[in-house]
């Protein structure tokens, strides 16, 4: 019962503490809401428990985390210039070394590193999108393909494996009618397609806008 007790009572008061620092620094309510909804529902919703089932829905909760939760919040914050680049290594080097299977079973280990894993991998998320946002149009362009490109890398390894491995899932998948196999190669998918997309998604909304920008100026 503590342990339960524990397990909802830190992602309600991580996710209160981000609010608040937020609205401390005069951080857009909008955007700030909506990222801590998301984290809400990663963290205290029975997708956070379904995400110890089955590695796919991990893969789901972490795109969700880093491309959706990250960027809202990225967007509340008040903007600061930084170095896309190191950050977009610093995210890519943090999100794959998280999904190698030794790493992958440490986090699940103990209460400590699971929330060591999911703070790396929000922080580093949330450094890599404001350093997009402060950055010029081509720079963040060519972040964000970048990352998707790490991204669909490690989800088509993951889609490709011929055998599990995540131990932690070897005997977990099976009720929800899903060989270990099958559920690693979804989550591959997931990552290589829907979380490649959300960044793809992402550089041609920007690049946009900046062409639109240009030839307004350009007219003008």
């Amino acid at each position: 019962m503590q342990i339960r007790h524990f397990r909802v009572v830190t992602p309600i008061g991580l996710v209160i503490g981000f609010f608040l620092i937020g609205r401390a620094v005069r951080a857009r309510p909008l955007p700030l809401a909506a990222g801590c909804a998301i984290l809400l529902l990663l963290f205290v919703s029975p997708f956070c428990a379904l995400s110890s089932a089955l590695f796919s829905a991990r893969a789901a909760h972490h795109i969700l985390l880093t491309a959706v939760a990250a960027p809202l919040l990225a967007m509340a914050l008040p903007a600061v210039r930084g170095r896309p680049a190191a950050w977009a290594c610093a995210h890519a080097l943090i999100f794959w070394a998280w999904h190698a299977p030794a790493a992958y079973a440490f986090a699940l280990a103990s209460v400590g590193a699971y929330w060591l894993m999911e703070l790396t991998l929000l922080v580093s998320a949330i450094g890599l999108w404001r350093s997009v946002l402060a950055a010029t149009a081509p720079t963040g362009v060519a972040v964000l393909l970048a990352t998707m490109v790490q991204m669909g890398l490690l989800g088509a390894l993951l889609t490709f494996a011929s055998t599990p491995l995540y131990a932690w899932h070897w005997i977990t998948t099976q009720p929800w009618g899903l060989s270990p196999v099958e559920d690693q190669q979804l989550a591959g998918l997931l990552m290589w397609i829907v979380g490649g997309a959300i960044y793809l998604v992402a550089a041609l909304r920007l690049a946009g806008d900046w062409l639109a920008e240009r030839q307004r100026i350009a007219i003008a």
